[in-house]
């Protein structure tokens, strides 16, 4: 395994199976990451989403998925190029990872890349890590997401973003404003098919406590862009802290509860999780912007 991704490791805290796996996933993020830097992605794309927030803006939690956009609508957008830049960067630092598009039965604007590899196999490799990680099944796999939206919603604001490993980068993310209106029209749309997303809430939760004002003008391009905005439709401040409050019931936040508790490191963060507290924040400490 190549020497950087030992120095990344020494990063951590490892204690578990689970510590083990969760680092490698994230460093394999990172490497990805480098390699689209490397291929010009971060000219025509920006990033978003938790794993963003995690890298660039210390989100204490995991996160599983790469999530970009594309700046401009692009019907005819072609992935492959990108694709094989992180096998290639990949493959650099020692990770035999499969990259591969998956190609969509229906018409989508989301192109979407999946990066698949051995977890035990990579383990092993790690020659700092002794003794040997025990308790990974051998035909575990370590998955890591990697989608594109071809067609942006609108009124989005971007940052140029600098990251110190594997070696120097930068990356063109969505603004915290944008971000947050992102998470927020997560909370309130996203298909959950009855699962509901504890790390929309966490997430929720971090922005909030940061202070960071919500973009009124992007939470509506995107509900506008989903159907769930009439395009002549305004979006005021009052209407988004109903709709807000309209979705944090008892049911789904136990539900949120359960389902955050694998990718964070302290249960103890989410205990004051109730309909009154989300209430609270909702009513008195959201800014919008």
């Amino acid at each position: 395994m190549h020497s950087a991704v030992e120095s990344m490791l020494k990063s951590y805290d490892l204690k578990t199976p689970e510590d083990h796996i969760a680092a490698l996933k994230e460093i394999i993020q990172e490497i990805a990451l480098l390699g689209l830097y490397r291929e010009g992605f971060f000219k025509i794309a920006a990033f978003y989403g938790g794993t963003a927030l995690r890298i660039f803006h210390g989100l204490d939690r995991f996160s599983e998925d790469l999530d970009f956009s594309l700046l401009k609508k692009d019907g005819k957008f072609d992935l492959s190029p990108f694709t094989a830049a992180v096998r290639n960067e990949l493959g650099a630092y020692g990770f035999e990872m499969e990259v591969e598009e998956k190609v969509k039965k229906a018409d989508s604007p989301i192109k979407s890349t999946f990066i698949k590899g051995g977890t035990l196999i990579h383990l092993l490799k790690i020659s700092s890590i002794s003794p040997p990680v025990s308790g990974v099944h051998r035909g575990e796999l370590i998955k890591v997401k990697l989608e594109v939206d071809t067609d942006p919603p609108g009124s989005a604001g971007y940052d140029i973003r600098y990251h110190l490993v594997p070696v120097p980068f930068s990356a063109r993310l969505f603004d915290p404003h944008s971000l947050f209106a992102g998470k927020v029209h997560a909370l309130l749309c996203r298909g959950w098919q009855g699962r509901v997303k504890g790390r929309d809430f966490y997430d929720f939760v971090w922005f909030v406590s940061r202070g960071v004002p919500l973009s009124a003008a992007h939470l509506r391009a995107r509900l506008v862009q989903t159907g769930d905005l009439g395009r002549k439709d305004k979006l005021s401040e009052d209407e988004i802290r109903r709709r807000l409050l309209q979705k944090f019931t008892e049911k789904e936040i136990k539900a949120a509860k359960k389902d955050i508790l694998p990718f964070i490191r302290d249960g103890r963060a989410v205990e004051v999780w109730s309909e009154a507290f989300f209430k609270d924040v909702v009513k008195e400490k959201m800014k919008v912007g």
